[in-house]
């Protein structure tokens, strides 16, 4: 009977979402020491205006977007993580130069519509000087940068944008020199503390300049993980078993089931970012959850939906592996470039029609682009970073009672991490267990 009651009352909070049917978790396995901890986010919505927080919604469709469209094109059934939030930086600072058709693509494509570059730079610059302000216990470090032939020049608004803007000083290097690529790369590994050592593998002399993001992102749980509680554990992957280090806690968390996944929120430090994870119901997979997300976040009447919508505070028997995933968008079919294509940005890469007049001296498109991503989670928190470059070359032309639930992520699983107050998309990733 008890049982009963506990599931109408889930049902009620949730409101929309279907009926729970999930078993409670008992005591057994936990230590005595071992307390319940409240995961559940009390935090202050940051003041945004009207429009940019219509750019975060639909900026966060881009995100979602992005990530179902490198899950079709990686079909390795590795795990990996992405930033889309760098891919957006990239975009954002060769945005500024761009025209006509080619602006329109970059714009839409981002989910800013019509909003314009100087509404886009602003967009970029408030998060630039917001973002990693919002906990100082939370490390959050934003870069980007220029590296010019010096055989070009740029145009003097395009360099007073970088400036004012994204905080990218350009620096004019010999791409002749062998010396040339190891600053780029010595730039990428400082801005990142050694976790993205290097970008590119080589300086062609005849490329015109590189634009680059770099974000570094490392923050505690909450509540940590005992390491006393680790345990190994099986893990089932698409090809099989596994063995692996499984954290241990019981939480107090926010909690959601629906018919493809049930999510949890765990947040860091003083909650204001989170690492949402998604892990898929009975006969699912994390392709199911991927489409979901990309099909209900895809900006509609200005609002993502968000994956944790009609969640309520559970008591959660919470297990999640310890893992490092390490991701290049070079090892993709086609690489960036064929992935933002499939999306809708096409004249950028294309040396006939491109237009970025603003930028410099001659006109140019963007022939090369990568991003390097990688995470690591452990009983203590997580620590990730991206770097991502693009290569511009000449054209040729209420109170209820707490509901107990099992969170046991011992199979493949998607996650986000996001900044709680604006929404912002920091990372996205898939763990499957195959590294």
């Amino acid at each position: 009977m008890r049982k009963k009651i506990m599931i109408y009352a889930a049902s009620m909070a949730l409101g929309s979402l279907m009926m729970l049917s999930c078993s409670s978790s008992d005591d057994e396995g936990f230590d005595e020491e071992k307390k319940l901890v409240n995961m559940v986010a009390n935090v202050i919505p940051v003041k945004l205006t009207a429009e940019q927080r219509v750019f975060v919604n639909d900026n966060n469709g881009f995100s979602l977007n992005f990530l179902k469209q490198v899950n079709e094109t990686d079909r390795s059934g590795k795990s990996f993580i992405y930033s889309p939030l760098s891919l957006t930086y990239v975009l954002g600072m060769v945005n500024d130069a761009a025209e006509g058709q080619t602006e329109e693509e970059l714009e839409q494509t981002l989910g800013f519509h019509e909003g314009g570059l100087h509404a886009v730079n602003d967009y970029c610059k408030k998060l630039i000087d917001g973002l990693p302000y919002v906990d100082k216990d939370v490390e959050l470090n934003i870069a980007n940068a220029i590296f010019l032939n010096n055989k070009y020049k740029l145009k003097d608004q395009f360099q007073k944008d970088m400036q004012d803007f994204y905080d990218a000083k350009a620096e004019a290097l010999d791409f002749k020199s062998n010396k040339t690529l190891g600053h780029i790369n010595d730039w990428c590994k400082n801005k990142t503390k050694g976790m993205i050592p290097t970008i590119l593998d080589e300086v062609n002399p005849d490329m015109v300049m590189f634009l680059l993001n770099a974000i570094y992102f490392k923050a505690d749980w909450t509540h940590q993980f005992d390491p006393k509680q680790t345990k190994n554990e099986t893990f089932t992957t698409e090809e099989g078993t596994t063995t692996m280090p499984m954290m241990h806690q019981n939480v107090l968390i926010s909690y959601v089931k629906n018919d493809t996944y049930a999510g949890i929120n765990i947040p860091y430090t003083n909650e204001s970012w989170i690492m949402t994870v998604m892990l898929p119901e009975e006969g699912k997979t994390t392709d199911d959850v991927i489409n979901y997300l990309a099909d209900k976040g895809w900006p509609k009447d200005y609002q993502v939906e968000n994956p944790m919508s009609g969640a309520t505070t559970y008591e959660v028997d919470l297990k999640l592996p310890r893992f490092e995933t390490s991701s290049d968008t070079n090892n993709m079919d086609g690489g960036l470039i064929e992935v933002l294509k499939k999306m809708g940005i096409n004249r950028a890469f294309d040396s006939q029609s491109a237009q970025f007049p603003n930028m410099c001296d001659k006109p140019v498109y963007i022939s090369l682009m990568r991003q390097k991503a990688k995470i690591k989670v452990n009983e203590e928190g997580a620590e990730a970073a991206a770097v991502t470059v693009a290569g511009m070359d000449v054209t040729s032309a209420g109170p209820v009672e707490i509901l107990k639930a099992d969170f046991h992520a011992n199979r493949p699983f998607v996650y986000l991490i996001r900044e709680s107050h604006s929404g912002v998309i920091l990372f996205v990733g898939k763990f499957t267990g195959t590294v």
